[in-house]
């Protein structure tokens, strides 16, 4: 088979629809040998999962499940009412003091630190400085190639994705480049860290977070670690002509809307347009005669997946089951007042909603099952 590589965006709570998807790959094909795995955003903490996974894909996303299923936004960030209260008046003390040394420095409107301990206890088994073990043995085994996580310097503002391989390449392109490591929890928190929401993280010196911000090429870490044939995990819904004209506010918009708008075009609109490029391009490719191709470059097949229904519509469902002080923040950002909540879903960690995506990610799994098929079999 050609080197497949799996390639999982960004999306917060989102991202539970890829674990349903892939719960489903597994089932279907527990020994496929998936040889690259890349992720940005929450992304990042699938593909770290997959990338110290056992031999047998089955057993992998099954725990991968259960762990999805089992949280709440306590286990992600601080949701009490008393932190949030306390990070908000930090934050309103921050923008009226004029720049003045004594104001405070809060560095996220909510705290990670719950995220951090589950990303310790399920990848690092504990270890001091996070490193994720069972990535290099799953690379030892002849399992996995590398596994890729993408993050944003905030010193820089380059996108850098951090590799972990066998024989990996870096590579350096415009705003964006690479770096060998060891991967620990930290890179994957960084990659996950949603601007002005969760605090950036520290990693050699220096200030990351979410690895979508500048990350205008998702596709482009598997093609350079080598990969022949790519299934991309979107949680962005395609919609149909008519559901993007119809305004999902009446009135101004609120922040929540704008939030979301945004978040969408940082995060998730990016995948479409590398998708396109990378199509036209094996066009161009499949149009010249063989000998000439291989002077311009290869041939990648590519399989985009998304979900089928609008995820940030299904947040509104259930918006009444988020923690109290939470719910009483963010319907202050105006989310009672969109129809789609696409800022909401990406921080609904509740099982309830979490649920629901994975479900949905299992759906998806079966009707586009032949699909999948045919693209796995392909040479």
């Amino acid at each position: 088979m050609s080197d497949l590589a799996l390639v999982l965006t960004g999306g917060g709570a989102r991202a539970a629809f890829q674990v349903g998807f892939l719960r489903g790959l597994g089932r279907a094909y527990p020994k496929l040998p998936v040889q690259i795995v890349t992720g940005v955003s929450a992304g990042a903490i699938n593909a770290a999962y997959l990338g110290a996974r056992t031999t047998n894909l089955d057993e992998t996303t099954a725990r991968l499940e259960e762990l999805w299923r089992s949280l709440e936004p306590e286990h992600v960030f601080d949701a009490r009412t008393i932190d949030l209260t306390r990070n908000a008046v930090r934050w309103s003390m921050r923008l009226i003091s004029g720049g003045s040394r004594k104001a405070p420095h809060p560095r996220g409107l909510v705290e990670t630190g719950p995220l951090r301990e589950l990303l310790d206890r399920e990848l690092s088994d504990g270890d001091s400085d996070g490193r994720i073990h069972r990535v290099q043995d799953t690379i030892d085994r002849g399992d996995l190639r590398a596994l890729a996580i993408s993050t944003t310097s905030y010193s820089t503002g380059q996108t850098i994705t951090w590799v972990e391989g066998r024989d990996a390449e870096t590579w350096e392109r415009t705003h964006r480049v690479s770096r060998l490591a060891t991967l620990t929890t930290r890179h994957v928190l960084a990659s996950c860290s949603l601007p002005f929401m969760f605090p950036a993280v520290e990693i050699d010196g220096r200030w990351y977070g979410d690895g979508g911000v500048r990350l205008y090429a998702p596709l482009s870490p598997a093609i350079h670690l080598g990969a022949s044939k790519i299934l991309a995990l979107s949680t962005r819904y395609d919609k149909t002509s008519a559901e993007a004209d119809t305004p999902a506010i009446t009135g101004y918009p609120p922040p929540a809307q704008v939030a979301g708008v945004l978040l969408n075009a940082v995060f998730l609109d990016l995948l479409d347009s590398d998708a396109d490029r990378m199509h036209r391009f094996n066009r161009v490719l499949e149009a010249m005669p063989p000998e000439e191709r291989e002077r311009h470059g290869r041939l990648i097949r590519l399989e985009v997946v998304r979900p089928s229904r609008d995820i940030g519509q299904l947040a509104n469902d259930y918006e009444i089951t988020l923690p109290r002080g939470f719910r009483f923040f963010m319907r202050g950002l105006g989310t009672r007042e969109t129809r789609s909540n696409d800022l909401l879903s990406l921080l609904m960690f509740q099982s309830d909603y979490v649920g629901r995506l994975i479900d949905l990610g299992h759906a998806e799994f079966e009707r586009r099952r032949g699909a999948i098929e045919e693209f796995l079999a392909a040479d």
